[in-house]
């Protein structure tokens, strides 16, 4: 192509005559201008958040007899992993296990007991069913805070106390509340078309909620997955009041021991809190397209 034609091109008094735009150039649409103010503050919002998360990762992987000689945001001239070490060897397999087994046991529990109830609030015609979802919602103002001491007493007569049951079992309960909220208001938006449909070529209930309900809940699944999980691997109260033993901690109050047992060893302590937050990143990762779907349902209705 010649020096002539690019010039041609480049210059067109035509384009600029009509304001018609070229291709490869957009154009702001007249009127408008930069949001100067909210970038800037969108981008300060974003240090506060990276901020602590970048002090954490830094310190995490600093010498125990360097961390209080350095600038605590400059990267450690020598890095090192000795403190994860140090963590991994006081037992925090143990915790993890235990925080994996109590929350992979309610969230699974709670999920499945959940959409069985919503879809049967949503679908049935039955009065008495249908009022079962005043009673999920009113456990919603019932405290955590105000239960802790029934709940003592009721599974220490149990024989439960001091066991993961004692976490589980409270934790499904107080999870079944806005689980069942958010899976009804998301049942209740499939069109009740395609329930007429299945119902005319003859499917069941089961059939219905197999091949229909759950292939299209697979966002708000996501979406209560991730929030229950949270919920749980981040409890702090019910494992403290609920257990006793050493090989029945959690991975909270595991950091709480790291945080007593390494008073002055702030790597270590923060080590702790790498390691305990990977989990649920890599489950957000994993889910990530399914909470965004979730999340934003029906935010265009």
């Amino acid at each position: 192509m010649s020096t002539a034609t690019l010039d041609e091109r480049t210059t067109d008094p035509d384009a600029e005559r009509t304001g018609t735009q070229r291709p490869g150039k957009p154009r702001r649409p007249s009127g408008t201008s930069r949001n100067v103010v909210g970038a800037v503050a969108a981008w300060i919002w974003l240090a506060v958040i990276l901020l602590p998360i970048y002090y954490v990762v830094i310190t995490s992987i600093t010498a125990q007899g360097s961390y209080y000689t350095r600038n605590p945001l400059a990267p450690p001239s020598e890095p090192t992993f000795a403190s994860y070490l140090l963590v991994l060897q006081s037992g925090f397999g143990t915790y993890f296990l235990n925080s994996v087994i109590v929350t992979a046991s309610t969230v699974v529990v709670t999920t499945m007991v959940c959409l069985l109830a919503a879809y049967a609030i949503v679908r049935s015609r039955r009065w008495v069913v249908r009022s079962t979802y005043s009673l999920f919602l009113l456990g919603l103002a019932i405290p955590l805070q105000a239960t802790i001491i029934p709940l003592f007493f009721v599974l220490g007569r149990v024989g439960l106390y001091d066991t993961l049951a004692a976490v589980v079992l409270p934790s499904i309960a107080f999870a079944i509340p806005i689980t069942v909220l958010i899976l009804v208001n998301f049942i209740r938006d499939i069109p009740g078309e395609l329930f007429e449909a299945m119902r005319v070529d003859g499917a069941g209930q089961w059939q219905i909620f197999w091949r229909l309900v759950l292939p299209l809940s697979r966002s708000s699944i996501a979406t209560v997955a991730i929030y229950d999980a949270l919920q749980v691997w981040n409890g702090f109260l019910l494992p403290l009041v609920l257990t006793q033993s050493d090989n029945r901690r959690v991975l909270p109050l595991a950091l709480w021991n790291f945080q007593g047992q390494f008073s002055i060893n702030v790597p270590a302590t923060l080590a702790a809190v790498v390691l305990s937050a990977i989990p649920i990143l890599v489950l957000y990762l994993l889910a990530r397209r399914q909470l965004v779907a979730g999340l934003t349902a029906g935010a265009g209705k």
